[in-house]
């Protein structure tokens, strides 16, 4: 929206800005150019002028008198710097030039030939030499006095290329001024498109949050204009998207519920035990197996998406209690560690001496630690190792379970804990394992961070705020002051 409004303000007004700059700079210019180019004009008219007093005796029909007149003129000359001066005699050939050597015969001379043709005998011309310098001409034909004849003429050259540096760096000014001006409207306007911006960036952030899952997220409406307007339908599509996503919830609720009917597998292994007689008892054997696996499995993921669902509204509750946070990791090691060995993997785990305490809920953590492991051993290959490692630095604990299995694709990992998401969809999970386990660790004040190389593992890095000195002063300190409603509490009274 906001490169929207900025695409039609730089179509409308800005552009109408640029126009009018633009016809000034070219006008300027025009103007400049005529300035120079008239000026230069007046000074050869002038001196063309002062030719008809200079050469006013010369009534004789003798060339070389002519010619005699014509080097005195030329060596008098008193702005040999500034053009140069060309006589030519009744035959068309140069006599003398100001510059002192023969001229080039092949440059243009358009107004020498108009001149003699010309009744005023004078003519003027705007061009560029074969060099591609420009030149201003002009041409004074001469007379006989007494005959009337055609006796020379005398052509004064004035090089423009000093005028147009000058029109060149003025016209430069006046278009560094457009752009000064150009860029104050620019600020002028922007400032004018943010006072309309700035309430729409705040709508869409205000947006992004609701889109985030922040449905309670209401945008306070200023004005009753358009974008006021625009307020309440977002705050109720907010609405709209809380209900949906309660629904969502509740659907995800009586679908946990329905998975617990046994499975195909179940099922099947069931009605095959019902025929008895004739099963043999290993098959039987594996068929228990089989259906307390499964039932397991089951029970697992709908106790995954239950959990879900509770923290998705806000209902999860937890157990708060001291506890040694290396016993319940030892605990989950321990539960998983019989696994690792069917599965021909290596599950190491050196256990820390020292007792790390924290507040939390045992139940919770293990589950943490039970999902972290899973996945590790699920990911990891044959003869794979699991390393899983835990210490205190100051008043935080950190444990690491690392692997060397699949690994997860880099584009992956932004999304690896969202909900649903699963980055290997050929093996088993709901998806929704890490984004519980996150959000556990997220109520006892931690982090859990993932960091992945895709084709060489995974390390999952816990970190915990552990039961410090102070928190064991205070607790001292309520069950002094409070003593009778803890016990209460703790009994259940």
């Amino acid at each position: 929206m906001v490169k929207g409004i900025t695409k039609r303000w730089l179509f409308s007004s800005l552009s109408l800005v640029l126009a009018v700059i633009l016809i000034l700079v070219i006008a300027f210019s025009f103007f400049i150019k005529n300035y120079y180019y008239n000026a230069i004009q007046q000074t050869l008219t002038g001196r063309v002028n002062e030719l008809v007093n200079i050469f006013a005796e010369y009534t004789s029909v003798n060339s070389k008198e002519f010619e005699d007149n014509s080097r005195e003129y030329v060596e008098n000359f008193p702005d040999k710097e500034l053009m140069e001066l060309m006589i030519f005699n009744s035959e068309g050939k140069i006599i003398i030039t100001s510059l002192g050597f023969a001229p080039d015969m092949t440059q243009p001379m358009p107004d020498y030939e108009k001149a003699k043709s010309d009744p005023s005998g004078v003519s003027m011309w705007v061009g560029s030499l074969t060099s591609s310098e420009d030149v201003m001409a002009i041409t004074r034909v001469i007379y006989n006095k007494s005959t009337g004849e055609y006796a020379g003429a005398v052509r004064y050259v004035v090089s423009l290329e000093i005028a147009n540096r000058r029109i060149f760096l003025l016209t430069s000014v006046v278009i560094l001024a457009g752009i000064v001006i150009l860029f104050f409207v620019i600020m002028s306007g922007t400032y004018f498109i943010q006072s309309i911006i700035n309430p729409v960036k705040q709508i869409s952030a205000a947006a992004k949050r609701i889109a985030q899952g922040n449905f309670d997220e209401k945008i306070e409406k200023k004005n009753d204009d358009e974008i006021g307007e625009l307020c309440d339908a977002i705050n109720n599509m907010a609405d709209e998207l809380d209900a949906a996503e309660k629904m969502k919830n509740d659907f995800i609720s009586s679908v946990s519920h329905e998975l617990r009917t046994p499975l195909t597998a179940i099922k099947g292994w069931a009605e095959t035990m019902q025929m008895g007689g004739t099963l043999d008892p290993a098959m039987a054997e594996k068929g228990m197996e089989i259906i307390v696996k499964e039932s397991q499995r089951l029970t697992g993921l709908v106790e995954e998406l239950l959990d879900f669902s509770r923290i998705q509204n806000g209902k999860i509750v937890l157990i708060i209690d001291k506890i040694d946070i290396l016993a319940e990791l030892d605990e989950a090691v321990y539960m998983l560690r019989e696994r690792a060995i069917i599965e021909g993997k290596h599950l190491i785990y050196d256990e820390p001496d020292n007792v790390i305490t924290m507040k939390g809920d045992r139940n919770r953590l293990r589950q943490v630690f039970m999902n972290i492991i899973d996945n590790a051993l699920k990911y990891t290959p044959d003869q794979g190792v699991v390393e899983i490692q835990a210490e205190q630095q100051d008043d935080i604990v950190t444990i690491t379970i690392s692997d060397n299995g699949c690994g997860i694709p880099e584009d992956d990992m932004p999304k690896i804990k969202q909900k649903f998401f699963k980055s290997n969809q050929t093996k088993r999970g709901s998806g929704i394992g890490l984004a519980v386990a996150d959000e556990i660790v997220k109520l006892h004040g931690g982090t859990l961070d993932i960091d992945s190389i895709e084709g060489m593992g995974t390390t999952v890095t816990i970190k915990l705020p552990t039961y410090s000195e102070q928190d064991e002063m205070a607790d001292l300190i309520n069950r002094e002051l409070f003593g009778d409603d803890i016990k209460n509490l703790e009994s259940g009274k």
